[in-house]
């Protein structure tokens, strides 16, 4: 079956250069099998990786199978020994049957390393395994936010979550376990809660049901930032940057129903993955402008002229993008085609033992360079993406009846947040049509209290790009969100802009077209 072939791909480390999250969803590997499937497969499988090679290992399971690989063992044999339906795939598939043939061995093997930690049941050898080798990283809860199109926070509490400790930090429950009934509500956000780094929701009916929606913390900002107070009530709104469409459902769920939501999406097969996440999530207010590039758009067009809010999420370095992303390390069983025992010695021995090195030592090496790969971001490329963000904003600006932008992306760098605020600030269609910052004191509760604002020392930075400093009060009325603290959040950055109301009435908004630039970076 596709999916176990699928999963051997990602993690093969033949793309280095990709993330967990970009590996699976992303259309470089032409992966076959559904992103979620995959996800919770692989992670699943990372949990209990040792257990399984040892259980593996004892049943000498690749000495009779040599025709699977030790990644597809593990993937095999997590499934066949800890998945509720087992392996998925018919009964008489290839990878079912080899596994299956080996079922006593396996399972008395199983039974035995079972009982040598002295756990009863299964479900205390999970938690005993989890204790003994905890993921690398847990400063990232698991966020989920409650889908107000189609239920509410409470019904979800008394529903999926019931019988769950509400009253746990983010801290807590970041180093907590997916089996521990634990969640916090978040304070900044509504209807956003954090649960255990590995807890998977994905098999749940209310996730299914489009119910319960898996998004960061940190991409939660830019919607509730545009929309999320009442005294900001928009018209139609434009999503300029949009798939995979978690930001647009929750601008969706923010806006009364009979607002508009133009969702622009350039790439066409993001644009598919858009129209399936709008259709899931009920938002029946979005209209998707399918393979619709954003700078193309005529702000003068008669179908726009009730847009006063636009929401932007450009393609950016990701740089803020960290944690759970990264690609689980696995340890691989041993594998007998790799352990050929030669006699001869001298430097022909010393050359083939470099050669006969096993799967599980190459495989280390690989995963090891993709930990500690240079993550500097080049200067040139960096320039270019803050001219494309800075570009589309400013055509944001243009539009006739805009009152509030947000400008967001998940990077770290002063290049891409600050600098583009500066660029924006000075330029001609904000100062002739009257676009400032949003201010902190005016910004929605849950956010004006947010304690991480715009760097103080981006000063420098601004200055040797030659940009314009920003102001004190510019600078609190940005938002940052840093990795790696008890928030729980990944690098982000995100500002408001607003419009006088004396300013609306208008240039032509053709001031800022597209000029051939296309941006090279993530994207939520």
């Amino acid at each position: 079956m596709s999916l176990y072939y699928d999963a051997a791909t990602v993690l093969s480390g033949s793309t280095q250069e990709d993330s967990f999250k970009s590996r699976i969803y992303g259309n470089k590997l032409e992966l076959k099998s559904k992103p979620a499937h995959l996800y919770a497969l692989i992670s699943e499988t990372a949990k209990y990786n040792h257990f399984l090679k040892e259980v593996i290992d004892n049943a000498a399971f690749l000495s009779h199978e040599s025709k699977l690989t030790p990644i597809l063992s593990l993937l095999l044999v997590h499934d066949h020994l800890f998945a509720k339906g087992g392996i998925a795939a018919p009964s008489g598939h290839t990878l079912r049957r080899a596994v299956e043939k080996h079922k006593a061995r396996l399972q008395a093997e199983f039974t035995k390393a079972r009982l040598r930690r002295k756990c009863a049941t299964v479900q205390d050898l999970k938690a005993l395994l989890l204790r003994e080798h905890p993921p690398a990283q847990r400063s990232q809860p698991r966020w989920i936010r409650v889908n107000a199109l189609k239920s509410s926070l409470s019904d979800q509490l008394a529903t999926t979550f019931k019988g769950y400790r509400t009253d746990a930090t983010i801290s807590e429950v970041a180093r907590s376990f997916g089996a521990t009934k634990v969640l916090a509500m978040d304070p900044n956000i509504p209807d956003l809660l954090a649960l255990a780094p590995d807890a998977d929701f994905t098999k749940t009916n209310a996730y299914t049901d489009g119910k319960l929606i898996l998004q960061d913390k940190a991409s939660c900002f830019p919607a509730y930032l545009l929309a999320g107070d009442n005294d900001s009530a928009p018209n139609d709104c434009i999503d300029g940057c949009a798939a995979p469409g978690n930001k647009t459902s929750h601008l969706a769920a923010l806006i009364s129903g009979s607002s508009t939501i133009y969702a622009c999406e350039r790439d066409g097969r993001r644009s598919k993955i858009l129209q399936s996440m709008i259709e899931k999530s009920g938002a029946s207010n979005v209209n998707v402008l399918s393979a619709q590039d954003f700078l193309s758009i005529d702000p003068q067009h008669a179908r726009y002229k009730h847009v006063t809010h636009l929401l932007l999420d450009p393609s950016c370095s990701g740089s803020g993008i960290v944690g759970r992303e990264d690609v689980p390390k696995l340890i691989l069983p041993t594998d007998p085609r790799m352990q050929k025992v030669t006699t001869e010695k001298g430097s022909k021995k010393r050359k083939r033992d470099q050669q006969d090195r096993t799967e599980t030592e190459v495989l280390d090496e690989e995963v090891e360079a993709e930990e500690t790969r240079d993550t500097t971001t080049d200067a040139t490329r960096l320039q270019k993406l803050s001219t494309i963000q800075a570009k589309l904003v400013e055509h944001a600006f243009a539009f006739p009846a805009a009152t509030r932008i947000t400008y967001s992306t998940c990077s770290v760098h002063v290049e891409e947040n600050e600098l583009v605020v500066s660029r924006l600030l000075s330029s001609a269609v904000a100062r002739t049509r009257g676009w400032g910052v949003l201010r902190r004191q005016n910004q929605v509760a849950g956010l004006r209290e947010w304690k991480h604002r715009g760097l103080v020392d981006a000063g420098s930075k601004l200055a040797e790009l030659g940009a314009e400093l920003l102001t004190p009060q510019d600078l609190d009325a940005c938002i940052r969100c840093h990795p790696g603290g008890d928030d729980g959040t990944m690098g982000f950055f995100v500002c408001g802009f607003v419009r006088s109301t004396g300013d609306i009435s208008g240039e032509d908004g053709n001031h800022n077209q597209a000029d051939g630039d296309a941006w090279d970076g993530f994207s939520d």
